[in-house]
């Protein structure tokens, strides 16, 4: 069952499993301008919503997101 529900919910992911301290306001962010974004941190979040919602993710259709929400909207867009 997917832990992964609502945008609230893929914030506190990315809080909890990465440290990083973002808001809502900061998905549309370009991920250039996140504070403290490296690509080491993609492929942890790719690991975290893979477990949090029981099914794999494209790293190609990741690749192409540029935000947080961009991540989002793949993980949860099937």
């Amino acid at each position: 069952m997917s832990t992964l529900r609502s945008v609230h919910d893929f914030v506190t992911l990315v809080r909890d499993e990465l440290g990083l301290p973002i808001e809502e306001s900061d998905l549309d962010r370009h991920l250039d301008d996140v504070a403290g974004w490296d690509s080491v941190h993609l492929l942890a979040l790719c690991s975290a919503l893979e477990r949090a919602t029981g099914r794999s993710i494209s790293l190609p259709a990741v690749l192409t997101a540029d935000s947080l929400g961009g991540i989002y909207a793949t993980a949860v867009d099937r």
